[in-house]
């Protein structure tokens, strides 16, 4: 059927006209465009000059199936962003559905692909999902300066794999949505607050809390989306934790609960690659670096927990939540409504007793998601660190959605099309790989001149999560089950990544091979001690595995999305460590079935082409 299909082929040329909204229609039976006259613009505040000029005459050609080199042939629909103002105005982009006629079906995104050129910049081939789900579909995303113009041409274009159950007989429809935000550079603290919704704040006398199911205060910064807490009410300053667990990592030895010199604190405040504080950007210009973290003993129960004394305070630039801080979120709700409650498990700063430490449940914890529970230091728990910024940073364009967080002065990088991408941050986003397995992000830069990158999610076949067993050898290499898929299928085969990203892959690498047991310091994963002096069994090879307590080693979706992948790391001569669903560590059989998220080191030389390396906006990368 298929083949039918694709034999008989036909032309169409439609004269269009593109001026504020673009009305697209295909299917395998005909094309149809449309001049809609709704103006779609949503504007967050100053004096507005941007529009979308007019298009041109449309020729598209072969609406069937077609190959990724016929769609980017086609002339597609060509428009313009023009900034008609005096002040530098931040869009986005989105391409939304559109109510279809009677009679009509939708056409799964996944049937359709798609090509953008950005003055003169051709973007590649992908498929219609990767730009996000309506309404959240990004065309393209950025700030324009006064008097300037943006040029731009979208080709669409049916999968040549589509099948006639996909696509047959079926309709998409969508209009393209410009948001566009002026801001007069406001304090952090102000504009949060002030955007807020009534209801969405709880000041206890000390500190003004976010509270709330999901309120607008979404934060990027330095390669990581942030939810604000809470702002001193004195000092202006902000708090704020990551949304995801950044990794997952022990507290400390048995029996020590202390906050200070644990593990966890020399974790968060390591300013080398192996480290939190080490990856953050521009550290003295963004955060409070003597900030206090309030880590007294409190052994009550959540809805019962008033403001710690202050008893057991600890000055660092990195720390974590205190349980009072996690109750005040959920202030007006019920603990497993609040906006922290990420379904995962997490350490809280609060010691519950000499022997425990408080965290935060997960779905699979065998209780109430956002419930608390205390547990011993010696666990493998998720982080979520926590940082204040301080009183003079200032909030340049976003309005606090996730889909459209508040970008911070000085993080708001614009045109990095050359930049080396060795010269980027952790947890932002490359497109890299292929198909479902497509987006990445940046680890550290481990090795001088390198950027070490991972998969966002472990590796998937056909929507399902591949899993291998780890091997027969506890030490990771090449020739273990796991490192001969890594380094053989996963590089050669051309389902995970092209040939041209494997070139920009460096050839040989060292991974460390370390073992962290219960108890044992972070640090054991890559040196024979925690003094750094030497570093442990490694390997070369291209392709390999992240750490325990590596960055990106956490999960970064809701539980039910997740699954258990394999770390490097041992925790005895027969288990390996593994990041389970709830964003806890665990550790299993090397016979075990679990899933593979890659890690592998970009060469030197490769650029960035396009993007501002957020998850709506990935970086496009290409050696230079």
């Amino acid at each position: 059927m298929r083949n039918a299909i694709r034999k008989n082929r036909k032309l169409i040329v439609i004269g269009v006209a593109i001026i504020l909204v673009l009305l697209i229609g295909i299917s395998f039976a005909y094309l149809t465009t449309t001049l809609h006259g709704e103006k779609e613009y949503a504007i967050r505040a100053g004096s507005l000059g941007l529009k979308l000029e007019e298009g041109n005459e449309l020729v598209l050609e072969k609406v069937i199936p077609i190959e990724d080199s016929e769609g980017m042939s086609l002339n597609g629909f060509n428009f313009s962003l023009v900034n008609e103002g005096n002040i530098d105005t931040d869009f986005t982009i989105y391409l939304d559905d559109m109510e279809l006629s009677s009679g009509e079906t939708r056409m799964p995104d996944s049937a359709i692909r798609y090509s953008l050129i950005k003055n003169s910049v051709v973007g590649n081939a992908d498929n219609l999902s990767n730009m996000g789900s309506n309404p959240n579909r990004v065309v393209d995303t950025g700030s324009i300066e006064p008097k300037q113009t943006i040029n731009y041409t979208l080709r669409i274009w049916i999968d040549y794999d589509a099948t006639v159950e996909e696509a047959g007989g079926k309709t998409f429809k969508g209009k393209l949505r410009v948001e566009v935000s002026q801001y007069k550079e406001e304090k952090a603290s102000t504009m949060i607050l002030n955007n807020l919704t009534s209801g969405s704040t709880y000041d206890d006398g000390e500190d003004t809390f976010i509270t709330g199911e999901d309120p607008n205060n979404y934060i990027w910064y330095s390669g990581k989306l942030w939810r604000a807490v809470s702002v001193n009410n004195e000092a202006k300053t902000t708090k704020l934790i990551t949304q995801w667990n950044i990794s997952a990592t022990i507290y400390n030895p048995e029996n020590q609960t202390a906050f200070e010199n644990s593990y966890m604190e020399e974790w968060l405040n390591d300013t080398t690659v192996d480290g939190f504080l080490g990856n953050l950007r521009d550290v003295d210009k963004f955060l409070v670096t003597d900030a206090k973290w309030d880590a007294t003993m409190n052994s009550g129960s959540l809805g019962s927990i008033t403001r710690p004394n202050g008893e057991t305070t600890v000055t660092d630039a990195v720390g974590l939540l205190n349980l009072y801080e996690y109750q005040m979120s959920f202030t007006g709700t019920t603990y497993g409504e609040g906006y922290l409650n990420n379904e995962l498990q997490w350490w809280l700063i609060t010691p519950d007793t000499l022997s425990e430490v408080w965290q935060v449940n997960s779905l699979g914890a065998g209780e109430t998601s956002g419930s608390i529970t205390s547990w011993t230091p010696t666990g493998t728990s998720g982080v979520r660190p926590s940082i204040v910024l301080r009183e003079d940073v200032r909030i340049v364009s976003g309005d606090g959605t996730e889909e459209n967080p508040y970008r911070l002065e000085g993080d708001n990088d614009k045109d990095l099309n050359g930049v080396k991408l060795n010269t980027r941050y952790s947890g932002e986003y490359i497109r890299f790989g292929e198909g479902e397995n497509n987006l990445y992000r940046i680890v550290s830069h481990e090795v001088e001149g390198l950027t070490k990158i991972t998969s966002i999610e472990p590796l998937k076949e056909n929507g399902v999560f591949k899993t291998l067993t780890f091997g027969d050898e506890a030490n990771y290499s090449s020739t273990t089950t796991i490192g001969t898929f890594l380094n053989g299928e996963y590089l050669t085969s051309g389902n995970y990544i092209t040939n041209e990203q494997v070139n920009m892959i460096e050839d040989s690498t060292t991974w460390y091979l370390g073992m962290v047991g219960h108890g044992e310091n972070y640090k054991l994963a890559k040196y024979v001690d925690t003094n750094m002096t030497d570093y442990t069994t490694s390997v070369e090879s291209k392709v390999g595995l992240l750490r325990m307590g590596e960055l990106m080693a956490g999960q970064f979706d809701y539980y039910y999305n997740n699954v258990e992948y394999w770390l490097i790391t041992k925790i005895s001569v027969s288990k390996l460590r593994t990041i389970f669903l709830a964003g806890n560590g665990a550790s299993k059989s090397l016979f075990a079935l679990h899933s593979i998220k890659p890690a592998l080191n970009l060469k030197s030389n490769v650029i960035i082409t396009s993007g501002d390396g957020t998850k709506n906006n990935p970086f496009t990368i290409e050696l230079g």
